[in-house]
Parts: structure tokens; C-alpha cells; sequence
């Protein structure tokens, strides 16, 4: 038998219309996830068209899934970094939303905090359990969105739960009914997606889920929750782990609109950015992240990285303010006492920092050659380089120009005999046996003694 699809505007075979496999025993798929050896990536060579949404945005868990990995944040400290994601998303509010628990004094007083504040975006959400008394709390509390889990692989529903299918999607969808009384919009955070049966159970799972929003009238998001980050993007690859296949198999097959789509992923094989932007390609509106990714295990998509992947994308920034990444950098290495990985990819210290005295001479000559874009600009934060036995002439003087702020024709050259009296000093440094770079402080201090003429208001 055939249909029209109107979203398709084609003709189509209804034997793709799934529904629900209730088996006796979970499917593990132990050909892939064999738990003595690395997960396998397994091919199918089916290729799903891309399809980016007309609008993508991203969504914030530094509060929810970020604050489940360190510290707690006091209420200070997240309504500060909730006033930087505000900044940072810009009028437009490609930061849309941000997600918080509700179950502690503190967690009450943050949101209320954070709802005072007045902003449209990020627009407060939470996190709770799927129960009455839950759903009461976020509707007292003035939420209008609330996340609760809706585990979707055989791992959880056999193994966690104890449940079979049948029994874990009537469950899901009678707390989900139970929301939609209050007058709660749902966000189902399809738990560990990436080992789920895709076809057998997640996808008539969510065509249940559609036919409660079409009753109800009320939106009901779909999270695609990449929970221990097996998710990949080649093309042809299998499901369960195909991204591309997971967001075309929610659109096409279980008929959700991309703008109630939303991808939440994992770092745990270095793989949670790539995933994130092909969720966009394939037909997300919205990827979920962490303020540089910090969350369970190695993280969540850092939300800096998918703001400079929006730029990429859409080929504009749409009015965000990129400097404020440097801020939120500098809050957490300052006030919240976290150590940043100095070569993390634009908030590290080291991260447009040179050694190679051969790229400095590069940088001296024109940074463009080895900077990655104008991090001045963008990030507020300059061209760098790190002393050491290898950077040579030009990188003392690409150190002198970049500290002391110099341009134009006040800038230094290599050739200039004052540098080679400092690279003396350098070279004296590492002759004696020194291994490590020479910091900021040390280089000020040396050129104080050597040659003073170097600093501006010495000369």
C-alpha cells in the first residue's frame, strides 16, 4: 500500500511505518558494544539526504548535566554565568534555553534569581522526575518546559528498569499525560539513543508521543540523548550509532518537526562537536551543551565550540558576542577556581599561543599565517607566544609586541640588537640546564635588567 506524504510531496510504501516490538529478551547489540573491546562502527552503506532546518539554536545544561560532574555552583555563580549565556546569545537568543533542577533550596532560589533577571532568552527550563508531585513543583515554579527521562535502550528498560518495552512506553506515556494535565510542555530525553532500537522501539515510541501532541495541541520535544557518546556521523554507517540516521529516522519516520528536535551529546570518543553540527546538517534546530563542556564523564558539547560552529554554518554570528567566551574563561579559571586545559580549543591560555620560533617568524611578518582567524577580534585575545630555546629572535619580538601592545611603525624587529641581547639572556637560561618555558613575568622582569628601553614608558 502506498500514501502521499505531504511533507515529502511523494509518493510512499506504508510498510515504513513501525510499531512497537515487545521482545522477550533485550537486544544488546553485543556484535557492536562488546564490553571487552572497543565498540565497533558497523556499516550499512544507506545514506539519509541532509536537511538543515530553516533555524538552528543551541540549549544549555551547564546547570543541569554541568553541575553533576564538579562542585555545586553557588547562586551567585550560576545567576553570573546566566548573565554571560544571556550576553553571549545575543538579541537574537541563539541561546535559547537553559535547563536547571528543582529540588533544593538552593536550586529554588537560583531560578527564581534567574527569572527575575527578565531576559527572553535563555528562557529558564527544568529537570525533573517523571512524577505528579514533580510536575506540580515545575508548574508552581512557573516553568512552561520541563525535561524528565524517558529511557529508550534495552541497557535501561531490561537491565535499570526491569521493565519490557510495553510496560517502559506505557509508563512514559502516562507521566507524560500526567504533564500535558498541568499544563506542562514536555522535553523526552531519549536516554542512551545510540544502543536503542531505533526501529523497533524509539521510533513507535515517538509516533505515540505525536499522536498526544496532535490531541493535546501542546508541543512535545524529542531529546536525542547520545549518553555515552557511541553516536558517529560517517556516511553509510548503521544505526544505532548513526547521527544522521537518528535525526531523518525522528523527521521522516515518526513525523517531528526539526523545531522540536534536540541533540544532547557526550564526548566520551572525542566525537561530541561533530555530532552536534551533523544533527543541525540532518535536521535538528537545537544541540544541547555545557559551558566548556563540562558534564558526566568527559562532557558535554562545549557550548563555545557550537557557537563558533553556528558562525561556520550559517556564515554569520547573528548578533552574538563571541568576546564573551574569553569572559566566561577567565570567571572560571578566577572565581570558581577550575583549571582549564591551557590548549583547549579557544578558552585555554595556550590555545593561539606559538613556541616555534619559525611560525613566529611567520606571526611577525603577518599573524593571519598561523592564527586561525582574528582571536583579537573575535575573542579578545591577542596573538601569543611561549619563550623557549626554540623561539629564536622572532619570538622574542613577537613576545615584545603582543605584551607591550605595539603596532605599526613602534613595533620591534628581530633584527633589532636589543632582541639579540635578550636572546642572550634566553640562551644563558637553557645552557644552565632550564626545561621549561619562560613565563610572562620572568620575560617582564629580564627585559626590566636588560633593556628597558624595550618597555614603552621606559624608553
Amino acid at each position: 500500500m502506498i500514501e502521499f506524504n505531504k511533507k515529502s510531496n511523494t509518493l510512499e510504501q506504508t510498510q515504513y511505518k513501525y510499531s512497537l516490538q515487545d521482545v522477550s529478551e533485550p537486544n544488546l547489540y553485543r556484535e557492536i558494544f562488546n564490553y571487552d573491546e572497543v565498540p565497533k562502527c558497523a556499516f550499512n552503506h544507506r545514506r539519509v539526504p541532509m536537511n538543515p532546518p530553516d533555524e538552528i539554536w543551541i540549549t544549555d545544561t551547564t546547570f543541569r548535566d554541568g553541575q553533576q560532574s564538579r562542585a555545586p555552583y553557588t547562586v551567585e555563580q550560576i545567576v553570573k554565568l546566566y548573565d554571560y549565556l544571556h550576553r553571549l546569545g545575543g538579541p537574537k537568543g541563539i541561546i535559547r534555553q537553559t535547563e536547571f533542577f528543582l529540588y533544593s533550596d538552593k536550586d529554588k532560589e537560583a531560578v527564581y534569581k534567574c527569572m527575575e533577571r527578565g531576559y527572553q532568552f535563555p528562557e529558564v527550563t527544568s529537570w525533573i522526575r517523571a512524577s505528579k508531585s514533580d510536575f506540580q513543583l515545575a508548574k508552581e515554579m512557573g516553568m512552561k518546559e520541563t525535561g524528565f527521562l524517558v529511557s529508550c535502550s534495552d541497557y535501561h528498560i531490561f537491565n535499570k528498569l526491569k521493565k519490557t518495552r510495553k510496560q517502559a512506553m506505557e509508563d512514559y506515556l502516562s507521566v507524560i499525560k500526567e504533564a500535558l494535565d498541568v499544563g506542562i510542555k514536555p522535553r523526552c530525553h531519549f536516554e542512551d539513543i545510540t544502543r536503542a532500537d531505533f526501529y523497533g522501539f524509539v521510533v513507535p515510541f515517538a509516533i505515540e508521543l505525536k499522536k498526544l501532541m496532535d490531541e493535546s495541541g501542546v508541543p512535545i520535544k524529542l531529546r536525542a540523548c547520545d549518553t555515552m557518546g557511541y553516536g558517529v556521523t560517517y556516511p553509510g554507517v548503521a544505526l544505532p550509532r548513526s547521527v544522521p540516521g537518528i535525526i531523518y529516522g525522528l523527521r521522516h519516520h515518526a513525523g517531528f518537526p526539526s523545531e522540536l528536535l534536540e541533540w544532547h551529546g557526550h564526548n566520551d570518543f572525542y566525537k561530541a562537536v561533530d555530532n552536534s553540527s551533523a544533527a543541525w546538517l540532518y535536521g535538528c534546530s537545537s544541540v544541547n551543551c555545557s559551558l566548556l563542556g563540562i558534564g558526566e564523564r568527559t562532557g558535554n558539547t562545549p557550548l563555545e565550540a557550537m557557537v563558533f560552529e553556528y558562525c561556520s554554518l550559517r556564515g554569520t554570528s547573528d548578533g552574538m558576542d563571541t568576546t564573551i567566551i574569553t569572559e566566561i574563561a577567565e570567571y572560571y579559571e578566577k572565581e570558581l577556581d577550575y583549571e582549564i586545559p591551557p590548549r583547549t580549543p579557544f578558552v585555554g591560555k595556550h590555545f593561539n599561543v606559538t613556541q616555534a620560533g619559525i611560525h613566529a617568524d611567520g606571526m611577525l611578518k603577518d599573524e593571519e599565517i598561523y592564527n586561525i582567524f582574528n582571536t583579537t577580534k573575535l575573542l579578545n585575545r591577542p596573538i601569543g607566544v611561549a619563550i623557549t630555546q626554540t623561539s629564536g629572535l622572532a619570538g622574542i619580538a613577537l613576545w615584545i609586541n603582543n605584551n607591550f601592545r605595539l603596532t605599526g611603525a613602534d613595533m620591534i624587529d628581530k633584527k633589532d640588537p636589543r632582541v639579540a641581547k635578550v636572546k642572550e639572556w634566553i640562551d644563558k637560561e637553557y645552557q644552565n640546564g632550564r626545561i621549561t618555558s619562560i613565563s610572562d613575568k620572568e620575560m617582564l622582569k629580564g627585559i626590566q635588567e636588560i633593556e628597558p628601553s624595550l618597555i614603552p614608558n621606559k624608553k
